[in-house]
């Protein structure tokens, strides 16, 4: 801990501050280009992970709006993998502020609204994060980035001292679904020979959370929505499945009979559908794109993007990156999803429901909730996940199948097992459901941060 730190620990002590800072922090951001006035602070900066290696992860950190140090703290961790939690999380879907030409619009919906948002580049090579040597970016995988990811968060807390005791929640979407779930099982760990993190849940959006079920859950979303014909429907379920697909792709074994049917379902669907959203029209922003790596397209071509992404355009702004005290290194521009991170796209297939099992069966409650216009990890199948955990732990049911309320509309589905398992749709929602759908995001995690059930009435 430095002096200044520990200095400030000590007044706030004797003082009895309720605000969170009273010396200046160098992280902090006086204020973004184009910010709107805010009451809240915001920091941003680095975490080195790796002294040897030079590995430093960007951080961005949103102070709840009233009363910060009495609120939880919310990891949030974008997917991909290789895609950044601050150009699609905190500029795209939940945080204060979402760019528009040269200004900062503000979200009415930001989930800093209840809590103290930080968000993650995560892992080494994406965003603004990075590595002195191109040797850390090579195939990077999941036990690394978990390990890094631990690093972050015991190294932050010396920045931030003030919230070491603070309730954490760790969120995230898509291939979150392996990152979050892998670092509560290093914090839980870590809290057995110490208890150094106050762990409190974890919450994933539209996660990857088992390879086979979830990959196949496509074909029955893809028929039952009219993307696709009957005869194209049997074949994607017997001749050649997603998973199948998806494995050979990675593997570079790509069979004749795969290509077929992929080519057949690429074609019936079309490209003029959003796969990630599929009642959107296809001029949608390429924030979007993170999920683009775990569903592959055999001819790489992007997102088909119709107007200016207003993201990219704000971040790779200088004087954007130097209110932020970002950096690039190795890179000339920010990217929304890394091009020189090499991740080891094998595990895709490493299963992380049972250790949301594991977290369970440590007393951690697990919310699962799904934007219900995905069909790249459709609802179906993580219902189908879930239930099936809960069955295996032997959880009984204790809200049962039912909607929940927004206002006067029905904003999704829920079910609960023993308390602490928690399934949720998104009425409405994408991939990224806070970017979609941002009123009735907000609703899910208000709810889910005060152990509530989700509104059963309006």
């Amino acid at each position: 801990m430095t002096m200044a730190a520990a200095l400030f620990l000590v007044l706030s002590c004797l003082m009895g501050v309720k605000s969170s800072y009273l010396l200046p922090h160098p992280d902090k951001i006086t204020q973004l280009p184009g910010q709107p006035p805010v009451e809240f602070q915001h920091f941003s900066g680095y975490v080195t992970v790796d002294e040897k290696k030079e590995k430093a992860l960007f951080y961005y950190f949103v102070e709840a709006e009233i009363d910060p140090l009495s609120k939880p703290l919310v990891l949030w961790l974008n997917g991909g993998p290789g895609c950044s939690s601050i150009g699609v999380g905190a500029f795209s879907e939940n945080g204060p502020f979402r760019p528009n030409g040269q200004v900062l619009l503000r979200n009415e919906y930001s989930w800093n609204r209840e809590a103290n948002m930080l968000y993650l580049d995560t892992p080494i090579g994406v965003g603004f994060s990075y590595s002195t040597g191109a040797s850390s970016y090579v195939t990077v995988n999941d036990e690394m980035t978990a390990k890094d990811n631990l690093v972050f968060l015991q190294r932050w807390f010396l920045k931030f001292p003030q919230y070491r005791n603070s309730s954490l929640f760790i969120t995230g979407e898509s291939y979150a679904g392996h990152y979050v779930p892998q670092l509560a099982k290093l914090v839980i760990e870590l809290n057995k020979k110490r208890k150094m993190i106050n762990l409190k849940g974890i919450a994933l959006g539209n996660p990857l959370l088992e390879f086979t079920t979830d990959y196949n859950s496509r074909a029955e979303y893809f028929w039952s929505h009219g993307l696709i014909s009957d005869s194209t429907y049997n074949l994607f379920t017997s001749v050649c499945n997603y998973s199948r697909y998806v494995r050979e792709y990675y593997r570079d074994s790509l069979s004749v009979l795969c290509s077929r049917v992929m080519s057949l379902v690429n074609r019936e669907s079309s490209r003029f559908v959003n796969k990630y959203d599929v009642t959107l029209d296809v001029c949608i922003p390429s924030v979007l794109s993170q999920s683009k790596i775990i569903a592959p397209q055999r001819n790489s071509e992007r997102i088909d993007v119709c107007v200016e992404d207003e993201t990219v355009s704000y971040l790779n702004r200088r004087d954007v990156q130097k209110a932020l005290h970002a950096r690039l290194v190795g890179v000339r521009r920010w990217d929304v999803c890394s091009n020189i991170l090499d991740y080891d796209m094998l595990d895709l297939e490493i299963p992380t429901i049972s250790i949301i099992g594991s977290l369970i069966k440590e007393g951690i409650p697990v919310l699962i909730y799904s934007g219900d216009q995905d069909s790249v990890i459709p609802l179906t199948g993580s219902r189908t996940l879930v239930h099936r955990l809960a069955k295996q732990l032997g959880l009984n049911t204790t809200v049962p199948y039912r909607v929940w309320f927004e206002g006067q509309q029905v904003g999704g589905w829920t079910q609960v097992y023993g308390n602490l398992l928690s399934f949720a749709t998104i009425r409405g929602a994408s991939h990224e459901a806070p970017f979609s759908q941002p009123e009735r995001s907000f609703v899910l995690f208000k709810s889910f941060l005060d152990g509530r059930p989700l509104p059963q009435e309006f």
